[in-house]
């Protein structure tokens, strides 16, 4: 498929970039762009060769600042709730996908952007980067995930804070607050979030897999069951390949040889 707002990269290691390419209207998340990141997001979760996404946007000055507010401004009820679903679909796709997604923040990440760095695993920003939920402003409220997403990473009263006054955060005080989890020179942003890919690009994939779906899935059961559900997958490692070899190494005393998706 070909995208009209995104690039799509894949690199020999098993590292695939997602880049918003909508630089001039500062990566806006028009339903155009939505789409093809769904239908990118699909292909990559389905690609053997893919272990680990990194996403962030062209240019220096956003990874993604929001909705497009000129579409949003014409939109009626049922468009834009339309368009909540769409996002919301999206970003549970990233959220649900067995492959870690790294979202490389390289500028203001507001609104629906900061929206979809929320659904991304782990989060790396630009020492210059922004982030916010500013919609307050706008006569509306994060709708595409963020009052749920946010009060789950940095606590309720924090994210109400952050919503309810539309106040915009630094790199460092998104880090402070846990909205990120590392922050970076800018000129070293894209660097070091694929140096984290490829650590990760190294680890046992299927255990990886079974972190993610045991975290997102478990944050929505009470504790007993997720427990019993940690349980469950703790125990289908137990049927992999790379769990002999892990453990076969270890006792060996020399680097495991996961299986990939090749073998």
């Amino acid at each position: 498929m070909s995208y009209q707002n995104l690039l799509l990269d894949r690199t020999a290691d098993g590292i695939s970039r997602i880049t918003l390419n909508r630089p001039q209207q500062h990566n806006s998340l028009c339903p155009a762009t939505l789409e093809e990141l769904d239908q990118a997001f699909s292909t990559l979760g389905q690609c053997r060769q893919t272990r680990v996404i990194v996403l962030t946007g062209a240019g220096d000055k956003a990874f993604a600042a929001g909705g497009d507010v000129a579409r949003m401004r014409q939109a009626s009820p049922l468009q834009a709730r339309a368009i909540a679903l769409l996002a919301a679909r999206l970003f549970e796709r990233i959220e649900t996908l067995p492959k870690v997604v790294l979202a490389a923040i390289n500028g203001y990440a507001l609104g629906g952007g900061c929206e979809l760095a929320l659904a991304c695993d782990l989060r790396l920003a630009a020492d210059h980067a922004q982030l916010g939920q500013p919609e307050i402003n706008l006569g509306i409220f994060p709708g595409w995930g963020g009052t749920q997403r946010l009060p789950r990473l940095i606590g309720v009263s924090r994210a109400k804070r952050l919503m309810f006054t539309g106040e915009r955060v630094s790199a460092q005080e998104a880090l402070n607050i846990g909205l990120v989890d590392e922050v970076v020179p800018s000129a070293q942003l894209l660097d070091r979030t694929e140096e984290l890919a490829r650590q990760l690009a190294d680890k046992p994939q299927t255990a990886l897999a079974f972190i993610k779906q045991a975290v997102h899935n478990g944050m929505e059961m009470d504790r007993d069951r997720a427990i019993r559900y940690e349980a469950e997958l703790f125990g289908l490692c137990f049927s992999h390949p790379d769990r002999a070899e892990g453990m076969a190494a270890f006792f060996d005393k020399r680097p495991p040889c996961w299986q990939t998706e090749d073998d």
